[in-house]
């Protein structure tokens, strides 16, 4: 299975595979956000684009396209227009400098970096029928207020997912009582009480607890009642492939 990347001007952004860290979840005591695995496998569960060089964004909080404007930083180039403000309201507009196509049935989810919070913008998510689509899409950033924001030279601008979305309306959710599923219920009880427990250990200072500092179920993929090895099919660490030139 492949995710095509036909770059259509002579240097398009720089693809690479997400990356696990971010800023604030550095900034944390001990680096705790990275102890919350869902977290970190967003993180990497996609592609970045980065940005070919560093700009300042301004919107005077107008309508018009001309009320937004990109300042490149000195020495900045852009001579294929892959920045630019074009769809007006506040909207800054990238374009990937790619196209893409997925096989039959997948799609790309194109949004910002998870977890990756930004002042002053908001990145917008926009599923792409890559399957058949012959021309590329943009990603658009909107102002949440008139001001100015920064994008650093190798920032990403872009996460790219490919996702099988034609199987999406296949699926039904439904409401069940924990009653009708008697041996989750008991799973979900015995992690209820253990974190309960450990929780009040932390309030009362308990050293062993203050020792441990947080619970591994998870992380481990082994549920409290169960213990013993993660199921065969348990990821804690994804890394995915760089992008190669045939």
């Amino acid at each position: 299975m492949q995710l095509e990347c036909f770059p259509t001007v002579p240097d398009p952004p720089e693809l690479v595979p997400g990356r696990p860290d971010r800023a604030w979840m550095e900034a944390f005591a001990r680096r705790a956000p990275y102890r919350c695995l869902p977290l970190t496998m967003a993180n990497t569960s996609g592609w970045e684009l980065l940005c070919p060089f560093g700009f300042t964004a301004e919107w005077n909080g107008g309508p018009a396209i001309t009320d937004l404007t990109v300042i490149p930083d000195p020495g900045g180039r852009d001579p294929h227009g892959l920045l630019k403000s074009h769809f007006a309201y506040g909207t800054l507009t990238f374009h990937t400098g790619y196209l893409f196509r997925t096989p039959p049935g997948w799609a790309v989810l194109a949004s910002g970096p998870p977890n990756a919070v930004k002042h002053g913008v908001q990145a917008l998510s926009g599923l792409i029928e890559t399957d058949w689509l012959p021309f590329p899409f943009t990603m658009n950033w909107l102002f949440t207020a008139p001001g100015r924001v920064r994008f650093e030279k190798g920032e990403p601008f872009c996460f790219v997912q490919v996702v099988e979305d034609r199987r999406l309306d296949r699926i039904e959710p439904v409401i069940r009582d924990l009653e009708s599923e008697p041996e989750l219920k008991d799973q979900y009880e015995v992690w209820s009480k253990s974190r309960a427990a450990f929780n009040q250990k932390l309030d009362a200072r308990d050293p062993e607890a203050m020792k441990e500092a947080w619970q591994r179920f998870y992380f481990k993929g082994a549920p409290p009642e169960r213990g013993g090895p993660a199921p065969a099919d348990h990821v804690s660490k994804r890394r995915l492939k760089k992008p190669e030139r045939e």
